[in-house]
């Protein structure tokens, strides 16, 4: 293959981001399986893996990324780090129309910048191929249990933050007490889902059918697991089509206000179309005898399917109440009130163990398609803008969103 040169960036957007999108053994073997390629590093004050980590291993730290081909980050990259005529590989939070980022696509249009969204890269199934939901689903999961504790006086677990690693996250797991009669319940089956369910299993909870979940005594802590016609139905009462709901979201109807009643912890790990009726509703959670006391909304849709949910939290402070009388915030230890983690950018709580994580998916699922053959134009799919300045055709519909008419 002809020479590449790969700039890793530094993360400059405020609040920092820690995480990397290779590691520093990662970035090796990216340059021992792909002799061409040399990958340069620019230094970071802020990222977890620090730059003697990278120099170490024999890769050039400098600040100068301009003779790079590829520039590769994770979140978006400030404007004024952007140099025209690269390919540029980052979560850049345009595909949505998200008002805050439109100065930022401007900047790449007008930069002739070729900008390659991670969250766009899908196979020819339109799944996606990389992404930090797995962690998401892992941090977010144990804030859930640690949310638990708080609220019931039980237990505290150590921030996951404040741990160095999953590893020492997970020998908090010793200091988890939870009632007998413990019930859980979590919806989801994507990599966020699958991602919580790593750490649900790890616990002694039992996991029991959906029409176990009702009217039975069990003899320690349980779990469901919900797929979506488990928690919607037809308004008309026919049966459930799953085909029919995803194209059809707005003739079905929530169920879910019957786990209010019987879980003590939800959590949300689901992709929820805006077209599809809300899952908890505030009459749900104003309703006498509910049982339900903490959500960990992961997908953390905010004013959406969730009534609770109604702001993001921070890592520093994750977990704040919330009134369902008046549908306001409140302190979480009130005895009316739901205690909500909805922290938004929940992988950046381990960046060493979800840095490696992606890494990975990134070597195995794009560099191949990046670096060498892309037969079923896996990156020309992804790619939002081309080297000519303009919109690619599956972004055209971007353009008056470009244009500030949206």
């Amino acid at each position: 293959m002809s020479k590449v040169k790969i700039g890793i960036l530094r993360e400059g957007k405020v609040p920092p981001d820690h995480r990397v999108p290779l590691t520093p053994k990662q970035c090796k073997a990216v340059m021992a399986l792909y002799p061409g390629v040399q990958i340069v590093v620019q230094p970071s004050a802020v990222r977890a893996y620090k730059d003697s980590e990278y120099s170490d291993l024999g890769l050039l730290v400098q600040e100068d990324l301009s003779e790079c081909d590829i520039l590769m980050g994770v979140k978006e990259v400030n404007v004024q780090d952007l140099i025209p005529g690269k390919t540029f590989l980052f979560f850049s939070h345009t595909i949505k129309k998200q008002p805050y980022n439109r100065h930022l696509l401007q900047a790449i249009l007008n930069q002739k910048i070729r900008l390659v969204d991670y969250e766009t890269i899908k196979n020819k199934q339109n799944k996606r191929l990389i992404g930090f939901g797995r962690y998401a689903g892992i941090v977010g999961a144990y804030n859930a249990f640690l949310t638990f504790g708080l609220k019931h006086g039980l237990y505290q677990l150590k921030p996951a933050h404040q741990c160095k690693d999953r590893k020492e996250m997970e020998e908090q797991f010793n200091n988890i007490k939870l009632p007998p009669n413990f019930k859980l319940v979590l919806t989801g089956f994507g990599r966020v889902g699958h991602g919580a369910r790593e750490i649900v299993d790890m616990l002694p909870i039992k996991e029991v059918a959906p029409d176990e979940f009702f009217g039975h005594a069990f003899d320690g802590p349980v779990f469901t697991h919900l797929e979506v016609e488990d928690y919607y139905g037809r308004k008309d009462n026919k049966p459930f089509e799953k085909a029919d709901f995803y194209a059809n979201p707005e003739h079905y109807k929530s169920t879910f206000g019957q786990y209010v009643q019987e879980a003590d912890m939800y959590i949300p790990c689901h992709f929820w179309n805006s077209r599809a009726p809300y899952i908890v509703t505030q009459e749900d959670l104003k309703r006498e005898g509910r049982r339900l006391s903490v959500v960990a909304d992961i997908s953390c849709d905010i004013a959406g399917p969730i009534a609770c949910t109604i702001r993001p939290s921070k890592i520093s402070d994750p977990v704040y109440g919330y009134d369902p009388q008046t549908g306001e915030e409140t302190d979480f230890m009130q005895p009316h009130a739901l205690a909500v983690m909805a922290v938004d950018n929940l992988p950046c709580e381990l960046p060493l163990d979800a840095s490696e994580d992606f890494g990975s998916e990134l070597m195995k699922h794009v560099l191949p398609c990046l670096l060498a053959d892309d037969p079923d134009q896996i990156i020309l799919r992804a790619s939002e803008t081309n080297f000519e300045g303009e919109l690619t055709s599956g972004y055209a519909y971007l353009q008056e969103y470009v244009n500030g008419n949206e």
